[in-house]
């Protein structure tokens, strides 16, 4: 016989909603269902444009981006990273804080902390950073400029010597006149 509390359970059980391990025994990424993304994901604010898709003009974002798809055009991301995957195909003018190269990318790449250029990558291009990582097997056409990362510091007023500082803190006195003929002593 059915008790009224177990009825309650069962039908309450079968509208919510599915959670994160029973999607994983169905073998369904969570990340791809819509409405929902994986906590990581949605904690750092990453973006993501897939390998189906093409964009064609400007991209400013103001988050992480991974492209696996084609960008043609120009794209910045000043204070965040672009990883490209290994199915992205950037035509493109990059700036970003730190961008990682699994793909194809051809055009110039501004990073103002580092590029990681991985081993199945290739660029063509050139690079403006203050740190590369470029592994064994990357192809890489292009030049690099290492700039130094700039540390926005107050100016700092320079600090006197000690024995300058003494010098300069007694007053000036008049130099002593010297006879050139000194008196004779008396014997």
């Amino acid at each position: 016989m059915w008790n009224k509390r177990k009825e309650e359970e069962l039908t309450m059980r079968s509208t919510a909603p599915p959670t994160s391990a029973e999607l994983a025994r169905e073998g369904i990424p969570i990340s791809t269902l819509p409405g929902r993304a994986s906590e990581t994901e949605a904690s750092r604010g990453t973006a993501l444009i897939g390998k189906s898709l093409l964009v064609k003009g400007q991209v400013f974002g103001r988050e992480d981006l991974i492209i696996d798809g084609e960008l043609d055009g120009t794209l910045e991301l000043q204070e965040h990273r672009l990883t490209i995957g290994p199915n992205g195909k950037l035509q493109a003018s990059i700036k970003a804080r730190e961008v990682v190269v699994v793909g194809t990318v051809h055009g110039n790449i501004e990073a103002s902390e580092k590029i990681d250029i991985r081993k199945d990558a290739k660029l063509v291009g050139d690079i403006k950073t203050a740190r590369i990582i470029i592994e064994d097997g990357a192809y890489f056409k292009g030049s690099i400029d290492i700039q130094k990362p700039e540390v926005s510091r107050p100016p700092v007023a320079p600090r006197p010597q000690p024995a300058l500082a003494a010098a300069a803190a007694a007053p000036q006195q008049q130099p002593l006149a010297v006879n050139p003929n000194p008196p004779e002593a008396k014997r």
